[in-house]
């Protein structure tokens, strides 16, 4: 697992805060953050929120054959997993240092302290025991995964439910639900984790420590205890040296706080079974808080319309009168038009080549097409309006119009020339500058 490190000036913050006494989410220094527990519509499925960390328990059973040496006793199998779902750190489908050593402290709290009676679970001695299995999933890492994952565990235990089977001899009848009411599984005690951080090598204390906390932690203690204040198992990490009182110490506060989550713990499988049994809803969708944005109805206030005329005339006695100026279109160019002085239209303009051209040869200028023969021999006239529709020859060659002033007119003739005849000078006359256009047939 690759953690990205905090910075010298975070990690001086936190140490800071920590002397002080104060944490980031406000609690104390023996605080544990809230605890919420919500169940599946199957028994057996479970989700434990300690804070923002998020641990999903699903229990499963089947029926196997039992251990040689263990002939007369069921399996309790545990397995915890590490998705990247509940952090990017965290690689899927690898074995992390964290992960192994999470699963051995949960089979050491859960499965060598016998808090499930496992000779229940025989169904044939030396033949047929029922196999239990906890799914742990991490959801969300938010610091203290252990302390997770332990009340989810023991939570989902609690709250499965095995089927019931009957023994005629060697033939082992298993019952569905329909046919007979599952059986619950015989629980003994809960042990539950508690994890104390230490910090300036065991100067400061802190329970339940978040995410951040753990970064900066010397050393972490994690007591596995009953309601009866038994320990079930117990594990230092960090490469700090405790002394037997600050062990006696937490061991206490461990003890204050198992018992506080085993009751709440009960209260929680009691109100699933009371709902169950009525009828009513339950599962992951009824357990989320509904948190609307919008509201369907709205509370109806009653409205005064005795006066409403005098305050009209008050209105308009008080406003200003309306303009007289009316804004008139404003045509810029020809085929566009704009309300209002706003900035001039640029569609019309001409190119810039085309501009120079009419600088060059004088605004007043006028060019005319005056009978003019193409190369196929259609004529274009001057005769008419200026609108007339201008025929031009059908083919695809590119064309090549010549400007040139005649002696004694103004204005000016238009000879095309199409790029294999050649051009044609009259005598006598001096050729102005030349542009081209090219045009493209009809």
């Amino acid at each position: 697992m690759k953690e990205t490190p905090l910075s010298n000036c975070e990690r001086r913050f936190l140490l800071r805060a920590i002397e002080e006494k104060k944490r980031l989410d406000g609690r104390q220094t023996y605080d544990y953050r809230n605890i919420r527990i919500s169940f599946g519509t199957d028994y057996g499925c479970c989700v434990v929120e300690l804070g923002k960390t998020r641990v999903l328990g699903q229990v499963s059973c089947e029926l196997v054959s039992p251990k040689l040496n263990r002939a007369t006793e069921g399996i309790l199998y545990l397995n915890l997993e590490l998705s990247q779902m509940a952090a990017p750190a965290f690689e899927p489908g690898r074995q992390s240092d964290l992960l192994v050593k999470l699963n051995r402290l949960l089979e050491r709290c859960l499965r060598n302290s016998k808090c499930i009676d496992t000779e229940s679970l025989c169904v044939v001695a030396g033949e047929k025991v029922w196999q239990i299995r906890v799914d742990l999933h991490l959801l969300n890492h938010d610091g203290n995964i252990i302390d997770a994952a332990s009340i989810a565990a023991i939570v989902a235990l609690c709250h499965f439910r095995r089927p019931d089977v009957s023994v005629q001899g060697d033939e082992v009848t298993l019952y569905t639900p329909e046919e007979r009411d599952p059986v619950p599984l015989s629980i003994h005690h809960m042990p539950i984790c508690v994890s104390f951080a230490f910090f300036q090598q065991g100067m400061y204390l802190l329970v339940d420590p978040s995410e951040r906390e753990e970064r900066v932690m010397d050393g972490l203690l994690v007591i596995a205890m009953n309601k009866h204040r038994e320990i079930c198992t117990i594990q230092s990490s960090g490469g700090i040296m405790l002394l037997k009182d600050q062990v006696l110490r937490c061991s206490k506060i461990a003890g204050v706080k198992v018992a506080e989550i085993t009751e709440l713990i009960q209260k929680a499988l009691e109100n699933d079974q009371k709902v169950r049994k009525e009828g009513g809803k339950f599962g992951f969708a009824e357990s989320i808080a509904d948190q609307r944005i919008t509201a369907f109805t709205m509370e109806k206030a009653s409205v005064d319309t005795s006066d409403v005329e005098e305050k009209a005339e008050e209105i308009i006695a008080e406003a200003e009168p309306p303009s007289e100026v009316i804004s008139k279109p404003v045509l810029w160019t020809p085929g566009t038009a704009q309300i209002g002085e706003g900035i001039e239209n640029a569609w019309g303009e001409p190119e810039d080549s085309e501009k120079d051209d009419e600088d060059e040869g004088g605004s007043d200028e006028a060019v005319i097409l005056d009978s003019v023969k193409m190369d196929t021999g259609i004529e274009i006239s001057d005769s008419g309006s200026q609108d007339a529709p201008i025929v031009l020859s059908d083919s695809e060659e590119e064309e090549l119009i010549i400007l040139e002033p005649e002696p004694h007119k103004n204005p000016k003739k238009i000879r095309t020339q199409t790029p294999s005849g050649k051009q044609e000078k009259a005598p006598g006359k001096r050729p102005m500058k030349k542009r081209k256009k090219k045009r493209t047939a009809n």
